[in-house]
């Protein structure tokens, strides 16, 4: 199985911090964000990974991380011209894949050690399909909202204003190499953007998806009070 990190986008939410640098750059108590989701693959024994970061600064993503040799892994990079979607940025990475199964996690994610290991086994045993993961949380508005119906999830709505529960789809997901054509025939969505969801509901109406409720401490680190939640989670488990 491959890996894939997301660190585009303009983080708008995040500005002034992210005016002169990418978001996936800002610490996280002692190192730069976009070390955890790549410790995340890399302790999940991905050793192929690719990094996908706008224009503006896809450099300082090569000198900070290099070969990825420091990490166990070997780093590959692709570059995002505009902001187009979590879906869009994936589609840059389909050459890099090589017909393999994929874990791709969100640059902003910061998940608990080892939370992906047993995942990736399991997914690599599964025939066919794509693997979410859901975790309740307190502002799922903010998120994709999973619907779940006697333990099987039926639809994920798409940062919804009245959310119909509070089962967040965490940023690490699991496919097959169906998802590039059905990237192909994604069209956008009301924002103008390619969206992860409707990849993740194509699945789901095809009954090939299976999903995990997260174990352990979460947060992304898109806002100002997740970025101190990030923080806040890291430094306390550091120091436990």
């Amino acid at each position: 199985m491959k890996g894939i990190i997301l660190a585009g986008g303009q983080a708008t939410r995040l500005r002034p911090l992210t005016l002169v640098t990418n978001k996936h750059l800002l610490p996280v108590y002692d190192k730069p964000m976009i070390y955890y989701p790549l410790l995340t693959l890399a302790n999940a024994g991905i050793k192929d990974i690719m990094v996908i970061s706008g224009k503006g600064h896809a450099g300082h993503f090569l000198e900070l991380l290099r070969s990825g040799d420091e990490f166990g892994v070997r780093l590959s990079y692709g570059v995002q011209e505009e902001a187009g979607g979590i879906a869009q940025a994936l589609a840059l990475c389909k050459d890099f894949s090589d017909e393999e199964k994929i874990a791709v996690i969100l640059g902003d994610n910061i998940f608990e050690k080892n939370v992906a290991k047993k995942a990736v086994n399991d997914f690599e045993k599964q025939e066919k399909g794509a693997k979410i993961f859901i975790k309740e949380v307190p502002d799922p508005e903010r998120f994709g909202v999973a619907e779940i119906n006697r333990d099987k999830i039926m639809g994920i709505e798409e940062k919804p204003n009245k959310p119909k529960g509070s089962m967040a789809v965490v940023g690490l997901y699991m496919y097959d190499n169906q998802v590039w054509n059905v990237i192909e025939n994604l069209k956008p969505s009301g924002r103008g953007e390619l969206e992860i969801t409707d990849v993740n509901n194509f699945y789901i109406d095809q009954g090939i998806m299976t999903y995990e409720v997260l174990d352990g401490l979460w947060t992304d680190a898109g806002t100002f009070d997740s970025l101190y939640r990030a923080n806040k989670i890291v430094a306390e488990r550091n120091n436990q």
